[in-house]
């Protein structure tokens, strides 16, 4: 694993329930899911992809889904069972969606599992406890999903994490995120942070107080602040002002001939009297209450202490439907320190940013690709060879 001596020394006391830089393939810890028949799953292959920041291959060497409209699934055992009791939980990945352009959907979520899981039936429907990552679609979807398991439900950030639009590209990512004890979370992209705040607040867990079911409002409860004043009355002709009249200023064209034409009429126009259906006026409502306020009574299911407090978790992986091949996830990482997390990206993701990957695939594109005139040449060429035959 690429871990400097330097970082394991600044953070001696982190504890690292799983890392994996896949320096030396995919391996045996990673088994690919069966939960799908055959020609539904995709493969998993170790590369750096089509192109790669200058002299970086070794570092930009991943676990990639390698197939279009293929269901992608793999874990791994934790190297030590995590928890969120008592200490924070640090996740974080890189993803490179090699295959981005502006029609691209897909997501690159890493799921972290609790118990004992069967690798070779993991899917859709296996229970895990905290799901994270990216989810890209075209222009209109852009945004990192976070997700706690909470009493059987899987709890949605109610505010997505949003990414900007210089966020969503083909190059490499880093997405971090950070559990506190104190049910404190932030959520960073590329070291930058996309969201903070307490997950009481941001998550649908059970709140403090609840509506009092015993209690509904009372049958005579008036809370109709204005009503229509009993004393007025319509006036009098009020209905026989039409809608619209003949235009008075209109006249007779001078080529109308009535023999030939008919008789002329003038066009019709919007009365400027007609004032529409008459409705009497609104006047303060003397039995008027006030508006009726619920009373709250405190919730039994108000438990703070248990929110994505996790034990035993055991496993991490990935469970997606792929669009579009060709997604490398890389420097995967569980833990219970920030600053280690933060070492980590620094000798893994920071190295490719900075090795300048749009440079790289400009490159590879100017020896793959043939630019437009190369192919407008060879299509005339074509034509040119069908027109002589």
């Amino acid at each position: 694993m690429r871990v400097l001596a330097a970082s394991l020394l600044a953070t001696a006391s982190a504890k690292v329930y799983f890392e994996d830089n896949f320096d030396a393939g995919i391996g045996d810890k990673w088994v690919g899911s069966e939960w799908k028949d055959a020609e539904s799953t995709g493969k998993w292959v170790h590369t750096a992809g089509e192109w790669y920041a200058e002299g970086q291959e070794a570092i930009a060497k991943g676990m990639q889904a390698s197939e279009d409209m293929k269901f992608h699934s793999i874990s791994a055992p934790l190297d030590s069972e995590a928890t969120t009791v008592g200490k924070p939980l640090v996740i974080q990945f890189t993803v490179k969606h090699e295959k981005k352009d502006y029609a691209f959907c897909g997501g690159g979520y890493i799921k972290l599992l609790p118990g004992k899981v069967d690798a070779k039936a993991f899917g859709g429907d296996t229970p895990y406890s905290i799901m994270f990552g990216p989810d890209l679609c075209g222009y209109d979807i852009s945004r990192v999903h976070l997700i706690f398991e909470h009493g059987g439900e899987n709890l949605l950030k109610e505010e997505e994490i949003k990414l900007d639009y210089a966020d969503k590209d083909e190059f490499t990512h880093l997405y971090t995120m950070v559990l506190e004890a104190d049910g404190s979370y932030e959520v960073f992209f590329d070291q930058v942070s996309k969201a903070s705040g307490k997950i009481v607040d941001d998550w649908a867990f059970p709140d403090a107080e609840v509506k009092d079911p015993a209690v509904s409002k009372p049958e005579d409860w008036v809370d109709t602040k204005k009503i229509p004043d009993p004393a007025a009355a319509k006036p009098e002709g009020y209905d026989d002002i039409p809608a619209e009249i003949p235009d008075p200023d209109a006249e007779t064209p001078e080529d109308w001939d009535e023999d030939e034409d008919g008789e002329w009429e003038p066009p019709m126009i919007d009365n400027p009297e007609f004032k529409g259906e008459w409705k009497a006026p609104m006047i303060e409502n003397p039995d008027y209450v006030g508006a009726w306020v619920h009373p709250m009574v405190a919730n039994a299911d108000y438990k703070p202490e248990t929110y994505a407090k996790y034990s035993g978790l055991s496993t991490v992986g990935f469970e997606l439907w792929t669009v579009n091949a060709g997604s490398i996830f890389d420097n995967i990482l569980v833990t219970d320190d920030k600053a280690y997390a933060d070492k980590a990206a620094e000798a893994t993701w920071k190295k490719l940013k900075d090795g300048d990957e749009k440079a790289a695939k400009d490159a590879w594109k100017k020896l793959n690709e043939p630019e437009e005139d190369e192919e407008d040449d060879a299509a005339d060429d074509e034509d040119e060879e069908h027109d002589e035959l």
